[in-house]
């Protein structure tokens, strides 16, 4: 990327769930393809590979509802895991609009058990141009929003 990539973007949200659902949807294959993408894209199930370990992975495609001939290709490597409570390590992204379209981001995911059964999850990712974290959190927010409705079915 050219352009200034120091923007990361950090996001907390709160769902209503244990701590374990909420990191088993990041984890578990057949939850993630649910849930995962931003408005107006889909993750097929049959993209998913997911190991979640120290050195481990987490692969998937995530296409374009409306151009299933843009596709954006994740491919994760986990620096460190804590089952339920830590994911970290970086992504390199292939396929992102713009004139360079692969990148390498960084992103952490902390669960943290709150009170009453809910658990909050910390989220950092980066660097990005200021235009592509924007999308970022926009793609996120939507996700988290997926994954409130995933929940409250599991539960």
């Amino acid at each position: 990327m050219t352009q200034d990539t120091k923007h990361e973007i950090t996001l907390s949200r709160v769902f209503d769930a244990p701590r374990e659902l909420v990191y088993r949807a990041f984890v578990d294959p057949d939850q993630l393809c649910l849930w995962f993408g931003p408005a107006g894209f889909s993750v097929p199930c049959e993209t998913v590979q997911i190991d979640a370990r120290a050195g481990g992975f987490q692969r998937f495609v995530m296409i374009s509802d409306e151009d299933p001939s843009q596709r954006i290709v994740i491919d994760a490597t986990f620096s460190e895991v804590v089952e339920n409570e830590l994911l970290d390590g970086h992504q390199d992204v292939e396929g992102i609009p713009g004139p360079e379209r692969t990148a390498r981001f960084r992103l952490r995911l902390e669960f943290v058990e709150e009170a009453n059964g809910k658990t909050r999850l910390d989220l950092w990712q980066g660097p990005f141009t200021e235009e592509m974290g924007n999308d970022a959190k926009t793609g996120w927010e939507d996700s988290f929003t997926s994954l409130d409705s995933l929940l409250r079915r599991s539960l």
